[in-house]
């Protein structure tokens, strides 16, 4: 969180843009390192039907800050002007990361800050003495990063032919092999996981169905929905021509929705299972669907994109009945000492499907505004998230029945 904070602060003063995005990577490790730690620690103290909820209050807390975090935005950039407005937004949280952890140190169990021995005993993470078994705990952290660079490396190979797409046929050459160190980053965690270290994945984790099937479920929707709100804000902006701000506000109604169904489905997702999962992706695409509807009939009727917020509040329900009930749904049958280890996996899958999803669906919608205009462009990239979830929809279909036969 310290790191996460850190990095806010540098992005928020920085004086170019080389020195902007290498805080932004300090942000991301930052948050890399935590949101695992949250998801393990739920699914450590919390168990059944608590998990659940916990889980969907997690996502609630989320969702309000997605709703906020954009009106925040739009609000800052109109109050302050173009340069301090952008910076403001990373400004802002600097005090919102101490105010988090004064509340951890306060309110989060005494275990939760020891570590767990070769034993199974625990250490105080920040025990005064000094012994030789905790200074040889700490000693033998193990980050494997060889798997971290090559799994980098690999992703960013991948996503650099959709951005610079311009280049000429040779970049694709570039998707082949980022899809060979992918390959390669396998085959090394793998070896790495045999020679008794910790690797970045444990990729045996993935013998366990629920888990993997979610895990990839989870990745492929993450690929889609999250370039959703970059082309409405485009749309909406350099579409539309309207503010910042509003393109933030059309996005609330969503968020806010998303929060509260989120909070609902941790109280039933235990009895409901994987099929809640599924009925969000299908809202998502009929909210998606209705999305480009509208922006049609907006061109060819005068309608009001103002009616995106509904269509999107559709969308914004579907996002609360599948990420964190898929997170509580995959981890389910986790083993609790790997819950953080797990947690990460679901972690990176998200910030991989994000990453590549970002660069491939927003590349498609410039490539088509730069042609055709955002009028144009904007259902196109919608269209590429439908068919991207209705992926994700159909691994959840696979995930359905074949936890149906086991039952069996």
């Amino acid at each position: 969180m310290l790191l996460f904070g850190a990095g806010s602060l540098a992005s928020g003063l920085a004086p170019d843009v080389v020195t902007l995005n290498l805080a932004r990577v300090v942000m991301g490790v930052g948050s890399g390192l935590l949101n695992p730690q949250v998801t393990g620690m739920i699914q450590q103290y919390y168990s059944g039907e608590a998990r659940g909820r916990a889980f969907g209050l997690f996502g609630a807390v989320i969702g309000v800050s997605v709703a906020l975090g954009p009106v925040l935005s739009g609000g800052f950039i109109g109050w302050l002007g173009d340069d301090w407005g952008w910076r403001a937004s990373f400004l802002v949280n600097v005090p919102l990361t101490l105010a988090g952890v004064w509340a951890a140190r306060r309110y989060l169990p005494a275990s939760a800050w020891r570590r767990e021995s070769d034993t199974g005993q625990t250490e105080q993470a920040d025990s005064p003495d000094g012994d030789a078994a905790g200074a040889a705990h700490r000693s033998g952290v193990d980050l494997d990063p060889v798997g971290m660079g090559m799994l980098a490396v690999g992703t960013l190979l991948i996503m650099i032919p959709f951005m610079e797409a311009s280049a000429g046929t040779w970049i694709w050459g570039l998707e082949a092999a980022g899809i060979g160190v992918i390959g390669a980053w396998v085959a090394w965690e793998k070896r790495y996981r045999s020679r008794g270290g910790a690797p970045m994945v444990d990729l045996s984790l993935l013998a366990i169905p629920s888990f993997a099937y979610g895990s990839l479920a989870i990745a492929v929707y993450f690929l889609g929905y999250t370039s959703v709100w970059i082309i409405v804000a485009q749309y909406v902006q350099a579409g539309l021509g309207s503010t910042a701000l509003a393109s933030g506000l059309i996005g609330v109604p969503a968020a806010l929705a998303g929060s509260v169904a989120a909070a609902v489905a941790g109280r039933r997702v235990i009895r409901v299972g994987r099929a809640m999962v599924l009925g969000g992706m299908v809202l998502g695409i009929a909210g998606l669907l209705a999305s480009i509807g509208i922006m049609h009939m907006h061109t060819r009727a005068g309608w009001s994109p103002w009616w995106l917020t509904l269509t999107l509040l559709v969308l914004g329900v579907g996002q609360g009945l599948v990420v964190s009930p898929n997170q509580t749904l995959s981890l389910a049958d986790v083993p609790l000492e790997y819950a953080g280890a797990a947690g990460g996996i679901l972690q990176t899958g998200e910030r991989i499907g994000t990453s590549i999803g970002i660069a491939v669906i927003t590349g498609l919608t410039f490539r088509v505004s730069q042609s055709s205009g955002w009028e144009v462009a904007a259902q196109a990239g919608l269209l590429a998230v439908v068919a991207t979830i209705a992926v994700a929809a159909g691994v959840a279909v696979i995930d359905l029945r074949l936890a149906r036969r086991r039952r069996r």
